[in-house]
């Protein structure tokens, strides 16, 4: 099925994520990657429940679960989001249109930033949605300390908009998690993918 055809559903986990045009940095300095996560507060947060996420220079992932339409399309006009058919997909493109938009004008370019259209996969099964946290946050080689992913959110007690207390079930507990952070991920996860 075509990846513009496959809509996000209410209250199914899905990894979303992309990448720079022929995997260019999208993300020059920490200006972006706080500009983008600001972004993400205005076109995701109302939209969508964020369990993990991780920006990197040239790509970003994360795993949402699109909240129910009760909850979501209170602000749907006002963000100019028309149709209620592609309601949370219109969402994320407009998260990427605004970022694209503001980088183009800061760096005088013009045209595409990210791959059209965006990659989305159903996550189908909680063993699946434990490893993919792991695979996201681990993504920075110093994971531990990257600022721009939600591990540190996740451990920490700041207040956070990750759903943290649901990440933290999934392990049984924060020392579980950080536990599970310190393995590394089962080759075959990797390459199934398809990044």
């Amino acid at each position: 099925m075509k990846i513009r055809e496959t809509q996000l559903e209410v209250d199914r986990f899905y990894h979303i994520f992309n990448r720079g045009v022929n995997s260019k940095l999208v993300f020059l300095n920490h200006e972006n990657f706080n500009y983008f996560l600001g972004k993400v507060k205005l076109f995701l947060l109302p939209y969508f429940d964020v369990y993990a996420y991780c920006l990197m220079p040239n790509h970003f992932h994360f795993i949402v679960k699109p909240k129910t339409e009760t909850e979501s399309s209170q602000d749907f006009k006002k963000l100019g989001l028309h149709s209620e058919y592609c309601f949370f997909s219109k969402a994320i493109a407009k998260l990427i249109s605004s970022y694209t938009q503001a980088f183009n004008k800061v760096y005088h370019r013009s045209g595409p930033l990210f791959e059209s259209p965006f990659k989305r996969i159903l996550i189908d099964s909680e063993e699946y949605l434990r490893n993919l946290i792991i695979y996201i946050h681990q993504n920075p080689k110093n994971f531990q300390n990257y600022k721009f992913s939600s591990y540190l959110a996740v451990i920490s007690n700041h207040e956070t908009s990750i759903q943290r207390g649901e990440v933290l079930e999934l392990f049984s507990d924060c020392e579980n998690f950080i536990e599970c952070h310190k393995k590394e991920i089962n080759e075959n996860f990797v390459k199934d993918l398809k990044l």
